[in-house]
């Protein structure tokens, strides 16, 4: 399968954005942007996390804590200021530690978890990280959205945004790719 292929697959699964946060060798903070989070079971409770294999990140989350901030949806300039390379991140943002000590991101997360890693596992050229939550802080802020290459804000709304959408009557046309790349269009 094509790499170009399978970021198109993935893209049409938008998901929530957040900061994974931990602690450098001296103690420095340190974080990157990720969207690749999952929840894995509540007993005990459990998410997982993707990091870049090569990430100063990982290598900090690998001594046994890590923070997971759920961006709100007016933190689009902190998505973009966590992915960006070679950029001191902690300087432009303020933070607070977790009980542990990660660091966490009150001002712009809709939700904060501090995690004890459990297990880590290499595929490709990231790392799973399966990590325990140990501790929790939530908001009523929505979420930051991101989906088919772009940010999306949560609804505003009843509830925010808990009514259904309404979906077009007519399903669209869909883009298949065979396993050599080459794309056909089907109905």
């Amino acid at each position: 399968m094509p790499a170009d292929g399978f970021r198109d697959l993935m893209s049409r699964f938008p998901s929530g954005v957040t900061v994974v946060t931990a602690r450098g060798p001296g103690g420095e903070p340190v974080g990157m942007t990720c969207s690749s989070i999952a929840s894995v079971c509540t007993d005990p409770p459990t998410l997982l996390v993707c990091l870049r294999s090569d990430s100063a990140t990982l290598a900090a989350v690998r001594t046994g804590t890590f923070g997971v901030n759920m961006l709100d949806r007016d933190a689009r300039d902190m998505s973009e200021l966590f992915s960006a390379r070679d950029v001191d991140r902690f300087s432009a943002v303020s933070w607070e530690p977790s009980p542990a000590g990660v660091p966490w991101l009150p001002d712009c997360s809709a939700a904060m978890a501090e995690c004890r890693v459990r297990a880590t596992h290499a595929v490709g050229d990231h790392t799973v990280v399966l990590g325990e939550v140990a501790h929790t802080v939530t908001s009523e802020r929505p979420p930051l959205l991101y989906g088919m290459r772009r940010y999306a804000r949560w609804p505003d709304g009843p509830g925010h945004g808990d009514e259904p959408a309404v979906a077009d009557a007519s399903p669209p046309k869909r883009k298949a790719v065979r396993a050599d790349g080459v794309r056909k269009r089907s109905a």
